[in-house]
Protein backbone atom coordinates (compact mmCIF):
# COMPACT_ATOMS: atom_id res chain seq x y z
CA UNK A 1 0.00 0.00 0.00
CA UNK A 2 1.46 3.14 -1.08
CA UNK A 3 1.24 6.35 1.40
CA UNK A 4 0.51 9.72 -0.35
CA UNK A 5 2.87 12.27 1.07
CA UNK A 6 1.03 13.99 3.98
CA UNK A 7 0.65 18.53 3.27
CA UNK A 8 -0.26 20.38 5.83
CA UNK A 9 -2.80 22.46 5.86
CA UNK A 10 -2.96 26.15 6.67
CA UNK A 11 -4.27 27.40 9.72
CA UNK A 12 -7.74 28.43 10.12
CA UNK A 13 -7.75 31.77 11.97
CA UNK A 14 -9.86 31.21 15.25
CA UNK A 15 -10.75 34.90 14.87
CA UNK A 16 -10.41 37.55 13.02
CA UNK A 17 -7.75 40.18 13.86
CA UNK A 18 -9.24 43.06 15.63
CA UNK A 19 -9.97 46.59 14.16
CA UNK A 20 -9.26 47.90 17.27
CA UNK A 21 -5.93 48.51 18.92
CA UNK A 22 -4.70 45.30 20.94
CA UNK A 23 -4.89 45.86 24.45
CA UNK A 24 -3.60 43.77 27.06
CA UNK A 25 -6.65 41.95 28.32
CA UNK A 26 -7.13 40.91 24.34
CA UNK A 27 -4.00 39.35 24.92
CA UNK A 28 -4.70 37.87 28.86
CA UNK A 29 -7.74 36.45 27.57
CA UNK A 30 -6.66 34.96 24.70
CA UNK A 31 -7.71 31.30 24.51
CA UNK A 32 -6.58 28.75 22.03
CA UNK A 33 -7.70 24.89 20.91
CA UNK A 34 -6.20 22.50 23.08
CA UNK A 35 -4.96 19.38 20.57
CA UNK A 36 -3.63 16.02 21.01
CA UNK A 37 0.03 16.96 20.56
CA UNK A 38 -0.33 20.72 21.52
CA UNK A 39 1.48 22.76 23.05
CA UNK A 40 1.79 23.02 27.47
CA UNK A 41 -1.29 25.26 28.42
CA UNK A 42 0.36 26.50 31.35
CA UNK A 43 3.50 27.76 29.33
CA UNK A 44 1.05 29.54 26.87
CA UNK A 45 -0.46 31.64 29.63
CA UNK A 46 2.70 32.53 31.20
CA UNK A 47 3.83 33.79 28.42
CA UNK A 48 0.65 35.49 27.03
CA UNK A 49 0.77 37.52 30.74
CA UNK A 50 4.21 38.23 30.05
CA UNK A 51 3.16 39.81 26.83
CA UNK A 52 0.36 41.82 28.31
CA UNK A 53 2.78 43.11 30.89
CA UNK A 54 5.01 44.50 28.50
CA UNK A 55 2.25 45.70 26.21
CA UNK A 56 1.22 48.00 29.34
CA UNK A 57 4.37 49.15 30.21
CA UNK A 58 4.58 50.64 26.27
CA UNK A 59 1.12 51.70 26.10
CA UNK A 60 1.89 53.55 29.46
CA UNK A 61 5.29 54.79 27.92
CA UNK A 62 3.48 56.08 24.78
CA UNK A 63 0.69 58.09 26.87
CA UNK A 64 3.63 59.64 28.79
CA UNK A 65 5.01 60.32 25.66
CA UNK A 66 2.15 62.13 24.16
CA UNK A 67 1.27 64.02 27.62
CA UNK A 68 5.15 65.56 27.10
CA UNK A 69 4.66 66.44 23.30
CA UNK A 70 1.57 68.14 23.87
CA UNK A 71 3.48 70.31 26.97
CA UNK A 72 6.42 71.06 24.87
CA UNK A 73 4.36 72.29 21.68
CA UNK A 74 2.02 74.58 24.51
CA UNK A 75 5.85 75.62 26.27
CA UNK A 76 6.73 76.44 22.28
CA UNK A 77 3.50 77.98 20.84
CA UNK A 78 3.54 80.66 24.36
CA UNK A 79 7.31 81.72 23.69
CA UNK A 80 6.70 82.09 20.10
CA UNK A 81 3.90 84.75 21.24
CA UNK A 82 6.10 86.19 23.64
CA UNK A 83 8.82 86.40 21.06
CA UNK A 84 6.42 87.72 18.41
CA UNK A 85 5.18 90.82 20.63
CA UNK A 86 8.55 91.82 21.94
CA UNK A 87 9.95 92.18 18.95
CA UNK A 88 6.52 94.20 17.00
CA UNK A 89 7.29 97.43 19.34
CA UNK A 90 10.85 98.43 18.41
Amino acid sequence: MTRRPHTPQPPTPVDPIPAAPLRPWHIRERCFNIRRHGLDPVEIRAFLHRAADELTTAQAALVAAQEENVRIKNALRAWQSAQSASHRYR
